[in-house]
């Protein structure tokens, strides 16, 4: 390696400052359009989702390195978005209000085994996507389903539905009658 290779690796192109400032500026306008675009975009993506958030990584890579391509500038630029990253997650941890404010409640999407297409509709969720979500978590169908919660992150989370008392007793008195009608057609023969 010569002289100037290693100028160009670690030479920054840019004051300090900015190749900080930069990532940050461009973490919060993330953390904002992202919060805007709905939960679906963080865990249930189809391949456009896909697509839009690849590209947006690309789209903001000159935004955050600016004119310097430089091994340093590339460290000085993740290691921001890495700390900015722990302190607003670790300052979240502590104001509830303001972690709901950035990331949104979590949305009922079914309740007392009642799709919401409401709720459905305006979180951009189809009907065969949330099936779908149900059959990777090992229901058969939405009937099965009391309760259904889009959390804040993206994910869906199922409550199976639970027989009521009456119904539990039901199935137990049945099964009694059936073993005494089986007894009872042993007797005879």
């Amino acid at each position: 390696m010569n002289v100037r290779t290693l100028h160009d690796m670690f030479y920054l192109g840019v004051p300090v400052a900015e190749k900080i400032i930069r990532p940050i500026v461009v973490y919060f306008f993330l953390v904002a359009v992202l919060r805007l675009a709905g939960k679906r975009e963080l865990a249930q993506l189809n391949p456009f989702d896909l697509i839009v958030l690849l590209t947006l990584s690309n789209t903001v890579q000159n935004a955050i390195i600016g004119e310097d391509n430089s091994l340093t500038g590339g460290l000085i630029g993740a290691g921001t978005l890495i700390l900015l990253n722990h302190w607003v997650v670790r300052y979240l941890y502590g104001h509830e209000r303001v972690d709901r404010l950035v990331e949104g409640a979590p949305d009922v999407l079914i309740d007392n085994g009642v799709v919401s297409t409401e709720r459905l509709k305006e979180e951009l969720i189809t009907l065969p996507e949330l099936e779908s979500a149900a059959h990777k978590q090992g229901f058969g169908s939405l009937d099965e389903i009391d309760r259904a919660i889009l959390d804040p992150g993206g994910t869906i989370c199922f409550v199976a539905k639970k027989p009521t008392a009456d119904a539990v007793r039901h199935d137990e008195i049945m099964t009694k009658l059936d073993q005494i009608s089986a007894h009872l057609a042993a007797l005879r023969s």
